[in-house]
């Protein structure tokens, strides 16, 4: 694991995913498959959460599709989708540990902020508003505004682009192993966040990681350490 300066040398940007890593939500998505396949007569793959990670909203509609021969369009499945979570993600999804506290020290140190994520914009928006944290971000852009999803780097280049930051001096916050792969080859420096969803993959994603923490109070404390001014 590498801390401090040579972590976080000449860094400008945080860049971070957003389920699994400052919100825990991961646990919703299982459950929305479970209960849409069932309607199809269809029970919940054992592989399928490993199979789309990363994926776009759009991409995973079409996933589903192609896999399951669903005869819907892809808008019909994912307002379907945005109408199971909206509810969770407005009035139950809450912060990760120690997210809240490390947002508001890096607002006051002026680093830029943004988020690159593979949900849907109004689900991201509603539950960064019903968490009171939307206005730390300088941008936020998900997948679905990329041409291709994570593991390609797409999405983290465009919110360097926006953030007006050049990736090498970003550092992205993921959960999961192709988030990481994406800001690694997007020329970012990555730091994997331990969720209970990727548990079952955590030691790949240490090891492909810069850096890896259990919880967000960590990066905070770096700060109260004295590394950073």
């Amino acid at each position: 694991m590498l801390w401090g300066e040579e972590m976080f040398f000449d860094c400008q940007a945080f860049i971070f995913d957003l389920d699994g890593t400052l919100v825990d939500s991961m646990w919703i998505w299982k459950q929305i498959d479970i209960d849409y396949l069932k309607k199809y007569g269809i029970e919940l793959p054992d592989n399928l959460q490993h199979e789309i990670e990363g994926m776009s909203f759009t991409e995973t509609a079409q996933y589903f599709k192609n896999r399951f021969g669903i005869n819907e369009d892809i808008e019909t499945i994912k307002d379907e989708w945005n109408a199971m979570a909206a509810h969770l993600y407005e009035k139950e999804i809450r912060l990760k540990s120690g997210a809240a506290q490390l947002l508001k020290t890096l607002s006051q140190r002026g680093v830029r902020l943004g988020i690159g994520t593979s949900n849907f914009r109004a689900l991201a928006e509603s539950v960064l508003y019903s968490n009171g944290i939307h206005g730390y971000f300088d941008v936020i852009r998900t997948s679905c505004e990329v041409e291709k999803g994570k593991p390609s780097p797409d999405i983290y280049l465009k919110v360097a682009e926006e953030l007006k930051t050049e990736p090498s001096r970003c550092i992205v916050f993921e959960d999961t192993y192709a988030g990481i792969l994406a800001a690694k080859r997007a020329g970012m420096k990555a730091c994997a966040v331990y969720d209970e969803h990727s548990k079952s993959r955590w030691q790949e994603l240490v090891d492909l990681a810069d850096m890896h923490v259990e919880s967000m109070y960590e990066i905070d404390a770096e700060f109260d350490s004295g590394f950073f001014i």
